[in-house]
């Protein structure tokens, strides 16, 4: 059976910073910098470059990720790879035995997600940060739902899009950077902390959502608490999912002429 190398058995904090930041870093330079650029060149909604944008950075996380995953690993086969991402039932904390009964711990997770990322608490939570950085309110909010346009109906092209984004956001991206290849591995240097520690990487990482990160740091919470008491990544991938979802039933709407 494949095994983890003793050296990469937890990460040094050095390590776990170099990885928040090859990811973190490129996204506001997408965003605010390269996409609008891009935007002025090609027809096509400014938005909706930025979007391209985003999608590649997410991509880019998933070959990040395969690249670690592949240095750790010494045969990269199917079992190592769920065991090392915690891609399997959730465990019992103290026994270890593997049921999936313990998805019911969704519903609470789910519920306190929702109060700080799904009620106005975001919003005022999120905008703490203009208080120190005021500037930062000048940069553009990015809001998928400003593409809510007549003109799009139709465009039966954005569906795959959104399916990509999807995909790459909720699944190969970021849950499997951050709760994949990171969380497992940050209990060396932050203790039984480390799924608060995680939440604020994660959070932190929306460098292109500024306004929102101080929430996320509260909302992400609920995805990674679960996931390092059960040992499962299920847990935010199913919650961080959810926003996928909507996200998918937003984008049909507007291409099918239903939406708003």
């Amino acid at each position: 059976m494949s095994t983890i190398r003793p050296a990469d058995a937890q990460y040094s904090l050095g390590k776990i910073l170099a990885i928040w930041a090859a990811v973190a870093l490129p996204m506001p330079l997408m965003a605010f910098w390269l996409a609008p650029g891009v935007a002025t060149k090609v027809d096509h909604h400014p938005m909706l470059v930025t979007w391209y944008f985003l999608i590649a950075g997410m991509v880019w996380q998933f070959v990040l990720s395969v690249l670690l995953l592949r240095r750790e690993l010494d045969e990269f086969t199917w079992r190592a790879l769920s065991e090392r991402i915690w891609l399997h039932a959730p465990s019992d904390p103290r026994s270890g035995e593997r049921r999936w009964s313990y998805l019911w711990y969704l519903v609470p997770a789910f519920a306190f997600y929702a109060i700080f990322e799904m009620t106005p608490l975001e919003d005022v939570i999120g905008r703490l940060i203009l208080i120190p950085f005021p500037m930062l309110a000048r940069l553009p909010e990015l809001d998928l739902g400003v593409l809510a346009l007549e003109e799009l109906a139709g465009a039966w092209w954005l569906v795959p899009i959104a399916l990509v984004s999807s995909l790459f956001n909720y699944l190969l991206g970021e849950e499997l950077l951050f709760r994949g290849v990171l969380l497992p591995r940050m209990e060396g240097v932050f203790g039984r902390w480390d799924w608060v520690a995680n939440s604020a990487l994660f959070a932190l990482y929306h460098l292109h959502r500024p306004v929102q990160m101080l929430a996320f740091i509260f909302g992400g919470l609920a995805w990674s608490f679960p996931s390092r008491r059960f040992r499962s990544i299920w847990f935010a991938i199913i919650l961080h999912g959810i926003e996928g979802v909507f996200l998918i039933v937003g984008v049909y709407s507007v291409v099918a002429g239903t939406g708003p």
